[in-house]
Order: C-alpha cells, then structure tokens, then sequence
C-alpha cells in the first residue's frame, strides 16, 4: 500500500497539538519545551512550523506557545493590526510588555 508522503508530519503535527493543548490558561511555554515534552527534542522550529499554519480561530492554545527569550514570534495580525497572539495572552492576564513575556513568572512548569 502506498504511504502517503506527509502521514508522519501529520503525526508529529498530532504529537506536539497534544502537547500544546495541555498548556494551562494564563500559562506559556516555549517552542523546544513543546518538542521535548511532545518526544522531539531539538525540533522546536517544527513545532513553530506546525503552530504557524494552525487556523488562528483553533481551539488548540496555540497562543500560549512563544519562544525562549519569552517573545511572540508569531505575527498573526486581527483586521486591526494587532497581535492576536498578544491580544489572547493579555486577555488570560499574561502581562506582555511590548511583545516580551516574563518567563520566570508566566512559564508553564512541567516535571519532565
């Protein structure tokens, strides 16, 4: 039977939204925690990859997700202008300064 070429990226695609859909409201995690967590270590631009392309309206929590300096690094921009992931973060009371979030106050703690 022929294997479809993109079945295993859906797969990693499946592994790291499962990831993500855990993350805690007021929580965020970094790209490389999601590809840890999700069994792909070192591959945190494909979890910025799969999140990218992810609809903006997902119920997954694709906003909590920044990168490890804590900036957004998605620029998914509302009909306004702005940052939607700016906007959803702000409205679970995450303070973002500018596009900087404090990690050592807001980053979600996992025990891996």
């Amino acid at each position: 039977m022929p294997q479809h070429s993109n079945s295993s990226s859906d797969e990693l695609a499946r592994q790291i939204l499962q990831v993500v859909a855990f993350i805690p409201y007021g929580k965020v995690a970094c790209y490389g925690q999601i590809a840890k967590m999700a069994g792909l270590p070192k591959h945190a631009r494909l979890v910025g990859y799969v999140l990218k392309y992810l609809d903006s309206e997902a119920e997954i929590p694709w906003h909590r997700v920044i990168n490890a300096q804590g900036k957004i690094s998605l620029s998914k921009l509302n009909d306004q202008g702005e940052n939607i992931q700016r906007l959803k973060l702000l409205a679970e009371g995450v303070m973002v300064i500018g596009d900087k979030i404090n990690l050592k106050q807001y980053q979600w703690m996992n025990a891996l």
